[in-house]
């Protein structure tokens, strides 16, 4: 979900590693700025975006990153998402990413649903979480995306065991069922531990 640098030379690679990014603390205040390639050599924590993607029929858009990707090639995801810009708001890259990632333009705005900090020993990001209704017809860019479908519930769980996940995803993904499972809050600001 992570919308990383490709790993092979290229403009799209510079200007990735390149794109300033805020940095914030464990409460999501912003403490300073780095490039997006610093932030990810040096563990700095940021913030992303995760949008679960509905077709009409309330099928979720899967898809597998391309083997170019600098973190977790060939990955599967059910989020399209990634990197917020410095200064830009979580709701305005949250459409921004989706628009990009799904290959459309007039997306609704997403419905944001929760956040939560994700850290692991390699990785620290903020996410919030977010679903949006996609009755365009999708055409993912090619650098970023390998393969796609729009998958009911029933498919996408059968595969959870079966494919190999992005793990912020597959966090994001945990979490957004347990939110559910809890009630969703009216106000659509709840917060996931």
């Amino acid at each position: 979900m992570t919308d990383q640098q490709p790993a092979g030379p290229g403009p799209q690679q510079g200007r990735n590693a390149d794109e300033i990014l805020d940095i914030v603390d464990e409460h999501d205040r912003v403490v300073g700025q780095a490039p997006r390639g610093a932030a990810y050599a040096r563990r700095l924590r940021h913030r992303c975006t995760f949008i679960l993607a509905r077709d009409a029929q309330d099928r979720i858009f899967v898809h597998r990153r391309t083997a170019q990707k600098l973190v977790f090639p060939s990955h599967y995801d059910m989020f399209v998402g990634g990197v917020v810009g410095a200064g830009e708001s979580y709701d305005d890259a949250a459409l921004r990413e989706a628009e990009e990632e799904l290959g459309v333009t007039g997306l609704p705005r997403p419905v944001p649903l929760f956040k939560f900090l994700y850290e692991t020993p390699e990785h620290t990001w903020w996410s919030a979480v977010y679903e949006v209704r996609c009755t365009l017809p999708v055409a993912p860019q090619a650098e970023e995306v390998a393969w796609h479908a729009f998958l009911t519930e029933e498919e996408l769980a059968a595969r959870l065991p079966e494919w190999q996940w992005v793990p912020d995803g597959l966090e994001a993904f945990r979490r957004l069922r347990d939110w559910e499972a809890a009630g969703r809050p009216a106000d659509g600001q709840g917060h996931a531990s």
